[in-house]
C-alpha cells in the first residue's frame, strides 16, 4: 500500500471510533511498562471525548481507531480546522506513556493538567513541522511561553518521506510567544541518535507538583526537564494559571488549526495529513 493510499484509508471514516474484530483486538493490547494502566484499549475511544479548539471553530475533528491506533486529522481534511481528544478522567501527579507517529508536517502535542476542553494546560511539544520543537514544553493559554532548546526542519526523499531531522535554534516564526530556558536539555546529538524519523517514537511525560515539574523522555532517553514553579515570563501568572487548571487536569491530544492568517500556513498541517497514537498508559504517583 502506498503512502498516499494509507492516508486515504485513514481519512475514510469520520466521527466515532472503529471497532476491531476479535483477532485484531487481541493483537492490539497496549504494550506498557510495569505499573502503567491503559488509557486506550486499542479498540475504541472509550474514556476519551473530542472537543473543538474554540467556539469559532466548532468541529469535533476526525478521531478514529484503526488497527489499534488513534488517528487524528483536521475535519474536513485540509480545512485548517483542528480539535482535541481529551480524557474523561483527570490526574494530578503521574507519568504518561504514549507512542506517536505524525506525518510531516503535522503540528501536534500532548497536553497535561489541561481543562475539560483541552485548550489550556502544559503541552509537551510534538511540532513535527518546519521550525517545530519536540519534547519541550509550551504554556497553552498559560502565558504562551516556550521552554525548549532546539527546533527542526526535515530532509525528505524523492517520495516525500522524512529521512532525517535537521536541527536549528529554538526560534518560533510566530508572534507573541516568549522563549525561556529549560532546566535540562539533552544535547541535540543525543536527541538525533534516539529519534526514529518517520517511525514510532515513545514519549514518557512526568508531571509532579502543584505548579508541575515536567520531564520528558523519548525512546528511554531523558530529553527535557522544566520546573514551572521557577518560571519567569512576561505573561505568566502562576495563581491565575492554577485558577484555570486546578491541581489535577485532563490529558489531551492535539490536531492544530492553520487558518488563512496563520504565518506557517500549510507548513503547520498539510492537507490530508494525520497524526497517529498508540500504547497510551498512565502511572499515578503519590
Amino acid at each position: 500500500m502506498t503512502h498516499r493510499e494509507m492516508k486515504r484509508r485513514d481519512l475514510l471514516t469520520l466521527g466515532g471510533g472503529l471497532v476491531l474484530a476479535g483477532a485484531a483486538r487481541a493483537q492490539q493490547r497496549p504494550k506498557l511498562d510495569a505499573g502503567f494502566r491503559p488509557l486506550f484499549d486499542g479498540v475504541d475511544l472509550k474514556g476519551w471525548h473530542p472537543h473543538p479548539r474554540s467556539l469559532a471553530q466548532p468541529s469535533l475533528g476526525h478521531w478514529v481507531v484503526q488497527d489499534g491506533i488513534i488517528v487524528g486529522a483536521q475535519d474536513p481534511p485540509g480545512s485548517g480546522i483542528g480539535s482535541y481528544l481529551v480524557t474523561d478522567d483527570t490526574f494530578a501527579d503521574f507519568e504518561l506513556e504514549i507512542e506517536a507517529r505524525p506525518d510531516w508536517p503535522a503540528d501536534t502535542g500532548v497536553l497535561v493538567r489541561t481543562n475539560a476542553q483541552g485548550n489550556i494546560g502544559f503541552q509537551c511539544l510534538i511540532d513535527h513541522r518546519p521550525h517545530g520543537g519536540l519534547a519541550g514544553f509550551y504554556g497553552n493559554g498559560l502565558g504562551n511561553w516556550h521552554a525548549w532548546a532546539y527546533s527542526f526542519t526535515a530532509e525528505k526523499d524523492k517520495d516525500g518521506k522524512v529521512v532525517r531531522l535537521i536541527p536549528g535554534p529554538a526560534q518560533e516564526p510566530t508572534r507573541g510567544n516568549t522563549t525561556v530556558p529549560l532546566d535540562y536539555a539533552a544535547p541535540v546529538e543525543t536527541f538525533l541518535r534516539v529519534w526514529k524519523p518517520g517511525g514510532w517514537n515513545r514519549f514518557r511525560i512526568r508531571s509532579v507538583g502543584e505548579l508541575p515539574h515536567l520531564t520528558t523522555w523519548i525512546n528511554g532517553e531523558k530529553i527535557a526537564e522544566f520546573d514551572v514553579a521557577r518560571l519567569h515570563a512576561p505573561k505568566w501568572d502562576p495563581q491565575a494559571a492554577l485558577a484555570k487548571i486546578g491541581r489535577a487536569g485532563h490529558i489531551a491530544l492535539e490536531v492544530h488549526s492553520n487558518g488563512p492568517k496563520d504565518p506557517l500556513g500549510k507548513d503547520r498541517w498539510a492537507p490530508g495529513n494525520v497524526c497517529r497514537w498508540r500504547n497510551i498508559g498512565i502511572k499515578v504517583l503519590g
